[in-house]
């Protein structure tokens, strides 16, 4: 096989797994957690076994999906973080941000984070620790990595930019979650509040020297 017939494979494989991804999206925001690979099957107008053979079974494709609905969050963050504003509106734009997304499609938002609320046998949800815990150490970890190249935080700035960014990351999971259940103020009123509580270390802090600033 010449190369360029492969990188038409790859491309005609990349393309189908979009499609497939896609299809899983539609059932995840009419079903939430109790979508099932069934489901998705046929959405997808074909049979479970192909869609076992793209992505091996439920749990490739949550990793699959949280992979695509977490690059899309993170970029989202980062613009909100880039844009040209003063620090505490850059802070609060990034809290909403967060809280818009989930806000804004919560049937995805509980397939990703509270899996286990679904399905029954075979097709059963998964263990929420086990499956959503990386998406949050990642997110914290892309966090720490701003916090890092954008402040001045002194002695052990890497380890403390870490502690920063798994600490905020946790404090909007947590938050959200809550907000999210029991609606018991407004989107705008949880942002100011977030920002009041993270507000006073970072405003304290100065820009690292080189850096794109904060």
């Amino acid at each position: 096989m010449d190369t360029t017939q492969r990188t038409e494979q790859q491309r005609s494989a990349d393309r189908r797994r979009r499609e497939l991804l896609e299809a899983a999206d539609r059932v995840v925001l009419r079903d939430g957690p109790q979508a099932s690979m069934n489901a998705i099957a046929a959405e997808a107008g074909i049979t479970k076994p192909i869609l076992y053979r793209h992505f091996g079974d439920k749990s490739g494709l949550y990793a699959a999906l949280a992979k695509r609905h977490t690059d899309a969050l993170l970029n989202s963050l980062r613009a909100a973080l880039d844009a040209p504003a003063e620090r505490r509106e850059r802070v609060e734009a990034t809290l909403d941000t967060y809280l818009a997304a989930i806000e804004a499609r919560p049937q995805v938002y509980r397939f990703l984070m509270h899996p286990a609320e679904g399905g029954t046998g075979t097709d059963q949800g998964f263990d929420v620790g086990v499956h959503s815990a990386p998406l949050l150490r990642r997110m914290g970890e892309e966090l720490a990595q701003v916090i890092e190249d954008r402040l001045d935080l002194g002695p052990n700035s890497q380890q403390l930019a870490r502690v920063w960014g798994h600490g905020i990351v946790g404090m909007m999971h947590a938050a959200g979650d809550w907000w999210l259940g029991e609606r018991p103020c407004s989107r705008a009123e949880l942002v100011k509040s977030l920002a009041d509580l993270l507000w006073g270390r970072l405003a304290a802090a100065g820009d690292k020297v080189g850096g794109p600033g904060f």
